[in-house]
C-alpha cells in the first residue's frame, strides 16, 4: 500500500497543477480508439486498445520498453495502418481522413525520425504551417506569427537559423515541439519528449504542455519517467505486452501494487514532501551506495522496535 506521510499542501505554483484537471475537460472525445490491434508484417503488438480522451486532459502512456507505446502513438497519428479496430478524430474515422485534415486536428512529436539535415529550424517549424496553406501553397504573415509565437514558447529563437545537422538531440526536441505548437491542433501527440533534455528545459516545456492543457487542448504523451507523469498528467494509461492495463486518474492508479505489476519491480509510492504528489521509487536496488541505505534501513527499523518486533521493510532512511 502506499505509504502516508505529513506533507505540505500543493502549493498553487506546483507544477502540473496549475488548474484542477476537470477545469476544461469534458464534451465528445477529441480522440477515440475502439478495439485497436496492430503490429509489423507478421508480428503483432497492440491487442484490443480502447479508451477515450478529451480537451482539457492531459494523459500520460506508461509501460515498459516494448509494450507498444509508440506503436500506439504511430496508430493514432495515421502513420501506421490499425489490423483492425478504428481511431477517431472529432468523432470523425482517421482512415477517411486525408493527410492535411489530419494535421489540423492532430500534432505529432515524433520519438527519433529523420529529418532534412540542410533545413534550418526556423524552417522546420514553418512545416508546421503546411495544413494552412491558402490555395496559392505560399506562407503569410499568420503562419510567420504562429512560427515565430512556437519559437518563443520553446525558448528556441536563437536555434531558428541554424541547420538540424547542428542541433544537439535536445535541442532537435524543442524545435520538434515548436513545430508542432506552430500547426495550431487541439490534440498533442509526443513520444518521449523528455529524451534528450536537461531538467530545467524540460520542466520549462512540461509548464508549457500545461499552460496548452489547461486552455483546453488535449495532450496525449509516452513517458518512460511515471514520476514526471505523475505531476503533469491528468490521467495515466499503462500498456504492457501491448494490451491495455489500466486506465485512470493519477490518483487512483499510481500505486505501488500497479506500478509494480506494470514494470516486474517493487516500488514504493510515496508523497512528494513539498507537493503531495505521489512519486515512485525503486524498492530494491544494488548499486554500490545500496549497503549504505540497507545500513540505515536497518538502524530505523532498529530504533522503531528494538525487540525486532516490526517489519524490517518498514524503515528507510531520512
Amino acid at each position: 500500500m502506499t505509504r502516508p506521510l505529513p506533507v505540505q499542501p500543493a502549493p498553487p505554483h506546483a507544477p502540473g497543477r496549475e488548474a484542477s484537471p476537470a477545469a476544461h475537460a469534458g464534451g465528445p472525445p477529441i480522440l477515440e480508439a475502439r478495439a485497436l490491434c496492430a503490429g509489423y508484417r507478421e508480428r503483432p503488438v497492440l491487442q484490443d486498445i480502447c479508451f477515450t480522451a478529451r480537451r482539457g486532459e492531459c494523459v500520460a502512456l506508461l509501460g515498459p520498453n516494448g509494450s507498444g507505446k509508440t506503436t500506439l502513438l504511430r496508430c493514432l497519428s495515421g502513420v501506421l495502418p490499425a489490423g483492425a479496430g478504428n481511431v477517431f478524430l472529432q468523432g470523425r474515422p482517421l482512415a477517411g481522413l486525408k493527410p492535411r485534415q489530419r494535421a489540423r486536428l492532430a500534432a505529432v512529436v515524433p520519438q527519433g525520425g529523420r529529418f532534412p539535415q540542410e533545413l534550418t529550424a526556423r524552417q522546420m517549424v514553418l512545416l508546421g504551417r503546411y495544413p494552412h496553406l491558402s490555395w496559392l501553397g505560399s506562407y503569410g504573415r499568420r503562419d510567420h506569427e504562429a512560427v515565430d509565437a512556437a519559437l518563443a514558447a520553446c525558448e528556441a529563437e536563437l536555434l531558428a537559423p541554424r541547420r538540424l545537422a547542428e542541433l544537439s538531440g535536445g535541442e532537435l526536441q524543442r524545435v520538434l515541439l515548436a513545430r508542432a505548437l506552430a500547426q495550431e491542433s487541439p490534440l498533442l501527440l509526443l513520444d518521449e519528449l523528455a529524451a534528450g533534455l536537461d531538467m530545467a528545459r524540460m520542466v520549462g516545456l512540461f509548464d508549457l504542455l500545461e499552460r496548452r492543457r489547461a486552455a483546453g487542448a488535449c495532450v496525449l504523451m509516452a513517458v518512460h519517467d511515471c514520476n514526471l507523469a505523475a505531476v503533469y498528467a491528468t490521467r495515466l494509461l499503462g500498456l504492457k505486452a501491448g494490451r491495455l492495463f489500466f486506465d485512470g486518474p493519477v490518483d487512483a492508479v499510481f500505486t505501488e501494487e500497479k506500478l509494480s505489476a506494470l514494470y516486474d519491480i517493487p516500488v514504493d509510492v510515496l508523497p512528494h514532501p513539498r507537493w503531495g504528489l505521489p512519486q515512485a521509487l525503486l524498492a530494491r536496488a544494488r548499486g554500490p551506495r545500496s549497503s549504505l541505505a540497507d545500513s540505515c534501513n536497518g538502524a530505523a527499523s532498529f530504533a522503531a522496535d528494538p525487540d525486532g518486533a516490526s517489519d524490517p521493510g518498514s524503515g528507510f532512511c531520512r
